[in-house]
C-alpha cells in the first residue's frame, strides 16, 4: 500500500470515527432527555403539581430552545432579580419612587412592578412650575399601564417655603444652580418622608451617564436605598425600553421620543450641559469599562477638547458617587465596589 492509499484510508477512518462519536453523543443526549422527562413525571406525580424541581428539570430539557434570548432580555431579568433579592433578603416589600415623566423613572417603575408586584409600588408625581403638561400626563398613563398607585404632590409650596427661609441670604442674587438643586432636594425630602412614614424603600432612578459626570443632586435625585439603573447608560435605557415595548406599548411612546430634561428651569434640556448621549456614552464606555486613556479615546475618533472635558467631569465627581446608593451591577465596571479610585486624586486635571 502506497502513501496516498494509506492517507486515504486514514481519512476514511477519522471520518468514520467522527460519525461514530457524533452518533454516540446524540444517543447519550437523547437518553439524558428521557431521564430528565421521567424525573419531571415522577416529581409531578409525587407532589401533584409543578414544583421548583419540575421547573428546573423542564429548563434543562428545553435548554436548546432558549438560544433566541437577547442581551436586553438578560438585562431586564438581571435587574428584576436584583430588586427581588435586595428586598427579600433585607426584609423589605414595598417600593416608592419619584415619577417625573422621563425615561429613567419610567423604566425603574416598570422593573419594580415586575419584581415586587403592582400592589407594592407607589409612584409620586411632584410637578413644579417648570414641569411640562406632558410630564404629568405621560406619568399618569404609565401608572395606568402598570396598575400601580400614585399621588400628585406639587412641590411649589414647599420650595417657596425653603426660598423664603433663604431669602435674607440669597437676596440680590440671580436664580441659578442652587435654586435648581433646591427643587430636587424638595422632592427628596417629600419622598424620604413618605418612605419613612409608611415603610417603603425609595428606589433611585439615576443612570450611569448622569452618575459618571455628576449630573445629579446630592440629597435630591441621588436619594434612595437602591440604584436600579445606575449601571446602564442613557442610550442603553432607551434601547431597553424599546425592547420592553416590543409587543405592546407599556412605557408611553411620548416618554421615549421627547428630549431629556430635568425641568428645573424654563425650557431646560440635558443637551444644554452635556453632549448628545450617543457621543457621551461612547466616551464614558471607553474610559470606564475599557480603561482607555484620553489619548487612546481621541485616537478612536473623538474631539480632544470634548474628551478632556468629559474625563475631567468623571474624575471630579467621584466624591458624589461615594454618597450614591448601591448600584445593581450589570457591566464589568459598575460604580461602587467595582470601581475604586481616589476621591481627591488630581489626575487628568
Amino acid at each position: 500500500m502506497n502513501n496516498s492509499e494509506m492517507q486515504k484510508l486514514l481519512e476514511l477512518y477519522n471520518e468514520g470515527l467522527g460519525l461514530y462519536k457524533l452518533k454516540k453523543f446524540q444517543e447519550e443526549n437523547a437518553e439524558r432527555d428521557k431521564e430528565s422527562q421521567k424525573g419531571i413525571e415522577d416529581v409531578t406525580a409525587l407532589y401533584g403539581k409543578k414544583s421548583a424541581q419540575v421547573i428546573e428539570l423542564e429548563k434543562k430539557v428545553s435548554y436548546h430552545q432558549i438560544s433566541h434570548r437577547t442581551k436586553w432580555q438578560d438585562i431586564e431579568d438581571a435587574l428584576v432579580l436584583g430588586i427581588k433579592q435586595y428586598f427579600s433578603k433585607l426584609g423589605f416589600s414595598k417600593a416608592i419612587l419619584g415619577l417625573s415623566g422621563g425615561v429613567d423613572s419610567a423604566l425603574v417603575s416598570y422593573l419594580a412592578t415586575k419584581a415586587l408586584g403592582s400592589e407594592n409600588v407607589w409612584a409620586i408625581l411632584m410637578p413644579s412650575t417648570f414641569s411640562s403638561e406632558h410630564s404629568i400626563s405621560d406619568s399618569l398613563e404609565l401608572t395606568k399601564n402598570l396598575g400601580i398607585k400614585h399621588e400628585i404632590v406639587p412641590i411649589q409650596p414647599t420650595f417657596e417655603s425653603f426660598m423664603q427661609t433663604l431669602e435674607p441670604y440669597f437676596k440680590g442674587t440671580n436664580f441659578g444652580l442652587p435654586e435648581e438643586n433646591l427643587q430636587s432636594r424638595t422632592r427628596g425630602v417629600i419622598l424620604m418622608g413618605l418612605a419613612n412614614k409608611f415603610g417603603y424603600i425609595l428606589l433611585n432612578t439615576s443612570n450611569k451617564s448622569e452618575l459618571a459626570v455628576g449630573y445629579g443632586t446630592l440629597y435630591g435625585d441621588m436619594c434612595g436605598g437602591l440604584s436600579v439603573i445606575g449601571d446602564l447608560y442613557k442610550t442603553e435605557i432607551y434601547e431597553l425600553c424599546q425592547f420592553i415595548n416590543r409587543e405592546k406599548e407599556i412605557i408611553p411612546n411620548n416618554i421615549l421620543i421627547k428630549e431629556p430634561s430635568a425641568e428645573l428651569r424654563p425650557d431646560q434640556k440635558d443637551s444644554d450641559s452635556l453632549p448628545p448621549y450617543d457621543v457621551l456614552d461612547q466616551i464614558l464606555l471607553y474610559y470606564i469599562e475599557e480603561r482607555f486613556g484620553p489619548q487612546q479615546i481621541v485616537e478612536v475618533g473623538f474631539d480632544e477638547t470634548l474628551v478632556k472635558r468629559i474625563l475631567k467631569m468623571v474624575n471630579m465627581n467621584e466624591w458624589k458617587r461615594w454618597q450614591a446608593p448601591p448600584v445593581l451591577r450589570l457591566s464589568k465596571k459598575a460604580f461602587g465596589p467595582g470601581r475604586r479610585v481616589p476621591i481627591s486624586g488630581k489626575y487628568l486635571s
